[in-house]
């Protein structure tokens, strides 16, 4: 009896103790908790598969897989239109969305994750990496990094805005972070031309297996041309998967062959002009 005492007391001082822990992340009411300038990655990017290169254009795969991918998001309206594009075909893509665009729509960002698709980082104010200092760059990156882990996200990867990005920061950045660097292999130029038919034909054409498209979801003409893009490319034959499974597909020893994808058929519906 006399052992069960001091038990009996250390367990009634739970609940107290309890009261006075702040909880881990943020609540669904209180939206994303902005996170401190110096929070470290803490080894939360998740692990790679061996033979994980530092950067990637594009995959060698066997078979007709691609990746959609989209940058500089969330934005209050292209992007929950765009979510519902990639819903009714059953597309997963991978989003590079920016930091600070990250804290302000937590529930644009929520549905992304509810959906399936894959959060990357793409820094946090979305400046030109290579004219930074390292440890500018390393704030970028890890503010950036933060808000994906407070929404419950390992991010395992991450994308330079412009694409501009040194071999040296490439290095350590892959090394400190553990992040490959993804850049693409199909770029529409979406943002200088604000042209939903030259998108949708500039894509349609230059697409090939293992192909990395970029596509800016801030602007309404892209979007525009997304349900024409994404039947169009369902109808060549390709798959659509996230990035982090198109470079396992090409860390596969050659001539294996890729394990197909659950992907539905494309939707027996035709999709009016302006459509979404």
């Amino acid at each position: 009896m006399k052992l069960l005492l001091p038990l009996a007391a250390a367990l009634a001082l739970l609940p107290a103790c309890s009261r006075n822990v702040k909880p881990q992340g943020p609540s669904a009411a209180a939206g994303i908790a902005r996170p401190a300038l110096n929070q470290a990655p803490n080894n939360t990017s998740g692990s790679l598969p061996p033979g994980t290169r530092i950067s990637y254009n594009s995959v060698a795969v066997n078979g007709p897989f691609i990746a959609m991918t989209f940058d500089d998001g969330p934005h209050a309206s292209n992007t929950p239109r765009l979510l519902d594009m990639l819903k009714a075909r059953n597309i997963r893509a991978t989003f590079f969305t920016v930091g600070s665009r990250t804290v302000t729509y937590p529930g644009i960002m929520r549905r992304i994750i509810a959906d399936g698709h894959e959060l990357a980082n793409h820094t946090w104010t979305h400046p030109k990496l290579s004219s930074l200092s390292d440890n500018a760059v390393r704030s970028e990156l890890k503010r950036a990094h933060s808000a994906l882990v407070n929404l419950g996200v390992a991010p395992r990867m991450y994308r330079p805005p412009y694409g501009a990005i040194t071999a040296r920061q490439k290095q350590w950045i892959m090394d400190e972070f553990g992040y490959p660097t993804i850049q693409w292999s199909v770029d529409p130029e979406d943002w200088r031309t604000k042209s939903a038919a030259l998108t949708r034909s500039r894509i349609l054409n230059q697409t090939r297996p293992g192909a990395i498209i970029l596509v800016h979801d801030i602007h309404v003409s892209s979007i525009d041309a997304m349900p024409g893009t994404l039947d169009g490319l369902l109808a060549k034959g390709f798959r659509f998967v996230k990035v982090s499974e198109l470079m396992e597909m090409g860390n596969r020893p050659r001539g294996a062959p890729n394990l197909p994808v659950a992907q539905s058929a494309p939707p027996a519906v035709t999709f009016s002009p302006g459509s979404f």
